[in-house]
């Protein structure tokens, strides 16, 4: 189990939200905008689009700050430090090729994407601590209680998608421009994993190092499909499985509106959008899946040992030490085929001409979904804003971002022409102690 927790520090590093921060209302419409709402579809600037690539990697949470990867104390003390629970998001997002044109007053595209997710999400520190700080908890003795009312989960996803949008004007008037927008996307789901522990209740008793639990109660999901059920702690098992069997489809909608400047109808002074994404859901059906509900009892003078969960590495392991303790009681019977629903999004966007070649945008994004259930993906809440300085074929822009894991991060991007590169929090980590690292850079080019 300690290397369980481990992986979320260092196994996937480079892995969030809000991706493409500042990118995604850039002056250069493309296929990464259109991801984000189908409807700037409509506004391509050329006639026909070439993606290459792009990505975007992401890490958030709510305890670690830039500044303390440099100190000498380990990382499941920084982790599982003070009482709060934890939070933490890895998420990486990778367009692969894809290709739009305009014909006629109607715009379309195929493109193709993939996901790596990895999320903790309101995890009690004391089990943190009790399953993965042998040295640590080899200094102390006592007792703690627990009493969790609130689901907490240790899940990765990995999937891929095929997307076909189509977007046109609904309204035009030349100055005035509303536009729609849908994608619809069929999902491909490469490997799943979830762990989640409902209404824990429960003391965790350590005498210098020999760690157990009694008087425990909760609730146990634990479910699992391809490599993140056989070994969690790879990074090549988020990657090698990142498109699987066709499994499931989902679809984007969207609408858009552009108040053109009066001096160039090529350019706006104006530029704002709604979207809503990511309806709908996966299922997964690899040789080795398992999605079973479990309810966890130890009673009187019974005690779980936990230190037999500090290297393991997957979680059959995890079931199968807890199935032998004798404490654990199937609630109904495991699932082999089992769906999983994607993060639902409501974003809603404006960009603003104050000055010539000088922009600022507001970016908002809500998930409708809670992330305590267990056939959920998480998802975060953010807003961010953006003043931007353009020219026709450059610009450079500065995002900020508040979201709700790791609150206020800020940083810099720049496009050139198809290129672009940015971070949304590297000026924020160079100054102060923030909680969120990421980076995306990408390429595209358009032709008439």
């Amino acid at each position: 189990m300690r290397t369980l927790f481990f992986v979320l520090l260092m196994g996937c590093p480079v892995f969030a939200q809000q991706h493409f921060a500042g990118m995604i209302t850039a002056q250069r419409t493309g296929i990464v905008q259109a991801g984000y709402n189908p409807a700037e579809l409509a506004n391509l600037n050329s006639g026909y689009e070439v993606q290459l690539f792009s990505i975007s990697a992401n890490a958030a949470n709510n305890k670690i700050g830039f500044n303390d990867l440099f100190g000498n104390e380990n990382f499941e003390n920084l982790l599982f430090r003070g009482t709060d629970p934890v939070d933490l998001r890895f998420d990486g997002e990778i367009y692969g090729p894809g290709f739009a044109l305009k014909l006629n007053n109607w715009a379309f595209a195929v493109t193709s994407k993939t996901y790596a997710k990895l999320d903790l999400v309101n995890a009690d520190v004391n089990i943190g601590n009790a399953v993965t700080s042998a040295a640590f908890n080899a200094l102390i003795s006592g007792s703690t209680t627990i009493n969790n009312p609130s689901n907490q989960r240790l899940n990765g996803t990995t999937w891929g998608e095929i997307g076909v949008t189509a977007a046109r004007p609904i309204f035009n008037t030349g100055a005035h421009r509303l536009s729609g927008g849908a994608t619809l996307k069929l999902l491909f789901p490469g490997s799943y994993a979830n762990f989640g522990a409902d209404r824990f209740t429960g003391t965790i008793n350590n005498n210098l190092g020999d760690v157990s639990l009694t008087d425990a109660q909760a609730r146990l999901n634990i479910a699992y499909s391809g490599n993140l059920g056989e070994n969690f702690s790879k990074f090549g098992d988020y990657t090698s499985s990142l498109f699987g069997k066709l499994g499931g489809l989902a679809a984007d909608f969207g609408v858009n509106y552009r108040l053109s400047d009066e001096n160039d109808a090529e350019k706006y002074r104006v530029n704002a959008g709604l979207s809503l994404r990511n309806i709908g859901a996966m299922k997964f059906r690899a040789a080795n899946n398992s999605d079973t509900n479990y309810v966890l009892s130890v009673q009187g003078v019974e005690s779980l040992d936990l230190n037999q969960f500090q290297n393991v590495e997957s979680l059959e392991e995890i079931e199968d030490l807890l199935l032998a303790s004798g404490y654990l009681d199937r609630s109904e019977n495991s699932r082999t085929d089992f769906k999983v629903k994607l993060p639902t999004v409501f974003s809603a966007y404006a960009d603003l001409c104050i000055l010539p070649k000088w922009f600022a945008s507001a970016h908002f994004q809500q998930k409708l979904n809670a992330d305590d259930e267990n056939d959920q993906i998480a998802y975060q809440n953010a807003i961010t804003l953006t003043p931007r300085f353009a020219l026709e074929h450059y610009e450079i822009w500065s995002s900020w971002t508040r979201n709700e894991i790791s609150g206020i991060s800020g940083g810099i991007g720049f496009r050139a022409y198809g290129f672009y590169i940015g971070s949304g929090s590297i000026v924020t980590n160079l100054l102060s102690d923030n909680k969120q690292a990421d980076a995306f850079l990408g390429y595209s080019f358009g032709f008439d």
